[in-house]
């Protein structure tokens, strides 16, 4: 057994690709700066995903928790001893990549083949884990860099978070309308470039542009559905207005993505059909405060501000209606490294802490289809687990600002202790 460091109190929380857990010590290295094959966790408390469990033990094997429970276990020869308690971001655009150089904004550099963006957007890679997020759901990239970054984190080249990827989102054209069966062409190309989510932008709405205005009818939206399910793919639509989401819930979605002025009957048909709404409040948010970077004109921050207003009410409303919620930070640029700043808005919407840490951890990975593997710590799920400094359970803001540890697959990623 590895030596064990002088014992430090630390919280921890677990979430889906997010993990959480409280009270800990310093984490035993092991020879050559290597994550030995086993390794036992230990927790003053840990969050689960579930509940919390007091004085719990956490045995790692090959990447994958093989057993939970409380108390002291004999530990294996070899095996480093860590007296320590992820998350998942939904919404993300990992290959938006910016350095701030002086004379570009994030809206302005220079242009880059995919390769080149790919391998400058793993710094995004590493800020968003360094906020604890261990798995994100990459919702729209150019030329295929999301696809490249993917790969190279799944097979060990790169340290990343896991993604889920869209490939390019369909959009509507300039002029002219697609027709259903192009939308399904349109699918099936990107299903044959190997995307695990079909992304469709309903309508209008980025950056410093909040309007509301549907690009895509009913029956577009449905058509792209309709062909995401039959080749086995989920689809998620944006949509920044009240018609679209209305939509977009009709057609099937499995996602709904931003949103203002919902309807109550819409909401009351989320929760009939188990959509997943992820309302991205914190997203405009950002762009408020990161107005400098992209040089908007002042005249642009109050239409922001209005659409963050309308966008936690209606955040509020669903939340008290039931309809499932799901954390996304519509990152871009400078905004990685505030990954899990959504959390804040759901427990001022009146979730508690655990409701909220639900939309980034079992709810999460119910929609990544990987409920059996990710969002809880229990045998047979990935060991992805995250320290946090403070108490998260009565305090979001520890979540957000506390991360010191990450573990992904077993391994330490980040060590900020």
């Amino acid at each position: 057994m590895g030596r064990m460091l002088p014992f430090r109190r630390i919280r921890f929380l677990v979430l889906l690709l997010l993990a959480t857990a409280a009270t800990a010590s310093a984490v035993v290295p092991a020879p050559s700066g290597q994550t030995p094959a086993v390794t036992v966790l230990h927790f003053g408390h840990l969050w689960n995903g579930t509940r919390l469990l007091a004085n719990a033990t956490v045995v790692v094997e090959d990447g994958t928790i093989k057993s939970v429970g409380t108390g002291r276990v004999p530990i294996p020869p070899g095996a480093a001893e860590i007296d320590l308690g992820p998350y998942t971001d939904l919404h993300t655009h990992m290959t938006y990549y910016w350095n701030g150089a002086a004379g570009t904004t994030p809206l302005r550099q220079p242009r880059r083949t995919a390769a080149q963006t790919a391998e400058l957007a793993f710094e995004n890679a590493r800020k968003t884990l360094e906020t604890g997020v261990t798995t994100v759901r990459d919702l729209g990239a150019s030329g295929g860099a999301d696809y490249l970054m993917r790969d190279a984190i799944n097979r060990g080249e790169k340290i990343g978070p896991r993604m889920f990827v869209a490939g390019q989102g369909i959009t509507a054209p300039r002029t002219g309308t697609l027709t259903p069966e192009q939308l399904t062409t349109m699918v099936q190309q990107r299903v044959t470039a190997d995307s695990d989510w079909i992304k469709l932008y309903g309508s209008t709405g980025s950056f410093d542009d909040v309007s509301t205005t549907q690009t895509m009818t009913f029956e577009q939206m449905k058509a792209v559905v309709d062909a995401a399910h039959a080749a086995g793919k989920p689809a998620a639509i944006h949509s920044y207005g009240a018609s679209g989401v209305h939509d977009a819930v009709m057609a099937g979605a499995d996602s709904v993505e931003h949103g203002i002025e919902v309807d109550d009957g819409t909401f009351y048909e989320m929760v009939r059909r188990g959509t997943v709404w992820v309302p991205t409040v914190d997203h405009n948010q950002y762009y408020v405060d990161a107005k400098a970077d992209y040089a908007f004109p002042d005249d642009h921050i109050g239409p922001l501000e209005d659409y963050i207003r309308k966008n936690f009410d209606a955040m509020k409303r669903a939340f008290h209606l039931g309809v499932k919620l799901g954390m996304g930070s519509d990152a871009v640029y400078s905004d990685f490294g505030r990954n899990t700043g959504e959390l804040r808005w759901f427990v001022k919407a009146g979730m508690t802490p655990a409701q909220a840490l639900a939309t980034a951890t079992t709810t999460a990975a119910a929609l990544l289809g990987k409920s059996s593997t990710l969002g809880r710590i229990a045998p047979g799920y990935a060991a992805d687990l995250v320290a946090v400094s403070g108490s998260p359970l009565q305090k979001i803001d520890d979540v957000i600002t506390g991360v010191k540890w990450v573990m992904k697959d077993g391994k330490v990623v980040v060590d900020k202790r």
